[in-house]
């Protein structure tokens, strides 16, 4: 484990949502070793997350299981308030559960919009804003967040994903200046092309999950990788944290050479 990491995660609460597979799972097992570490698992997924648990107590870490759906986003302060009792605090929260997307903007009824945006824009603004009072009153915090490189760029087959993408960082941009003063600290994480299981449940045209696992995703940087990436950036205290393999090239193009990256874009089969 890189020290960085170690001395930042030491004797800290970590709140990890998607704890159940991929990215947020990964997380969780790469910090469980490091002293005095107190997790809190969160995904909807029971199973998976008390699995998870045992696994991080045996390499020393104390875990409580948190279940929550984010699309029930009238049930989220409340769970908020539960994660806070369980430890008296949190002290990193890694907003990082979401929900993908595989279809044309056009047949892609706006329930689904609603859908997407309430899992992965909504769900994490409510749960920031609940821990924020807390971490503020004890003069220390950091809020991780899991957006994407299709927050900084259009993608096909993903119009509501990338627009939940994109207004992840207006918000969390905004935070990370409010909160500078505060002791507060606020990482964007945008991944590209990860090895987990998020194409399988991807959102179709009619609402079902897509069922396959995407080509890219297939060839992707490891969920295992990533989360370790993830955690020397949060523990550098980076404001954007860009994490895959080649396909990052596309973020700079698009920032640098907009004329080109649209050039590029038009030769996508979205198929």
């Amino acid at each position: 484990m890189n020290r960085k990491v170690t001395t930042y995660f030491q004797n800290r609460v970590v709140w990890i949502t998607g704890a159940s597979s991929g990215i947020g799972k990964h997380i969780a097992l790469n910090l469980a070793s490091i002293e005095g570490i107190s997790l809190i698992l969160s995904a909807r997924r029971v199973i998976n997350l008390e699995i998870l648990a045992r696994e991080c107590g045996e390499q020393g870490a104390t875990c409580k299981v948190l279940p929550l759906d984010l699309e029930q986003t009238n049930t989220l302060e409340a769970k908020a308030l539960e994660a806070i009792a369980l430890f008296g605090r949190i002290d990193i929260l890694i907003n990082n559960g979401g929900i993908s997307q595989r279809s044309y903007a056009y047949e892609t009824p706006i329930a689904n919009d609603r859908k997407i945006m309430e899992i992965d824009y909504f769900s994490n603004i409510i749960l920031t804003k609940a821990v924020l009072p807390y971490m503020m009153q004890n003069s220390f915090g950091h809020i991780a967040v899991t957006s994407s490189i299709s927050g900084c760029f259009g993608f096909p087959l993903r119009s509501a994903y990338c627009a939940a993408k994109h207004a992840i960082y207006g918000f969390y941009e905004a935070l990370d200046i409010e909160m500078r003063s505060k002791k507060i600290a606020v990482t964007i994480v945008s991944p590209g092309r990860i090895n987990t299981e998020i194409s399988y449940s991807a959102l179709t045209k009619y609402g079902t999950p897509n069922g396959q696992m995407d080509d890219g995703q297939a060839n992707g940087l490891s969920s295992d990788i990533c989360a370790k990436r993830i955690l020397k950036g949060i523990a550098q205290k980076k404001h954007e944290l860009l994490v895959g393999k080649h396909e990052l090239i596309m973020v700079h193009i698009y920032r640098k050479l907009p004329r080109l990256f649209h050039l590029l874009a038009n030769k996508i089969n979205p198929t």
